[in-house]
């Protein structure tokens, strides 16, 4: 099973609205980040973000839909609704499952069942 991976973007933009939202949890996410053996992929170049505008709808969302695409990620987990899940055709051109941290919590699941028979 691949280690679970995130792009640095990601990492960035959840420690910004921790810091707005909930700014006594930066540490203990910060302590999570460490301890959880996530992999930090470096986000995609400018030119591979403009080489690759019509993956997704919305264009800071595309080195996102790259980082996964690049570290290989077996699913995409985001709450993003409106510009990941509602338009399909995001996981066609990312060629990954995308849905929910639910949904991925489930497909998970459904790794290591048919990875036990």
């Amino acid at each position: 099973m691949r280690l679970p991976t995130v792009s640095e973007q990601v990492v960035t933009e959840t420690e910004r609205a921790l810091a707005r939202r909930l700014p006594q949890a930066l540490p203990y996410y910060r302590q999570a980040l460490r301890s959880t053996g996530l992999r930090i992929v470096h986000n995609p170049s400018l030119e591979e973000n403009r080489a690759h505008q019509d993956i997704i709808s919305h264009p800071p969302d595309v080195s996102i839909v790259l980082a996964a695409m690049k570290a290989n990620a077996g699913f995409l987990a985001t709450f993003n609704r409106r510009h990941f899940i509602d338009d399909a055709e995001v996981t066609v051109r990312a060629g990954t499952p995308i849905g929910t941290p639910g949904d991925a919590l489930a497909w998970v699941r459904q790794q290591l069942t048919h990875a036990a028979t």
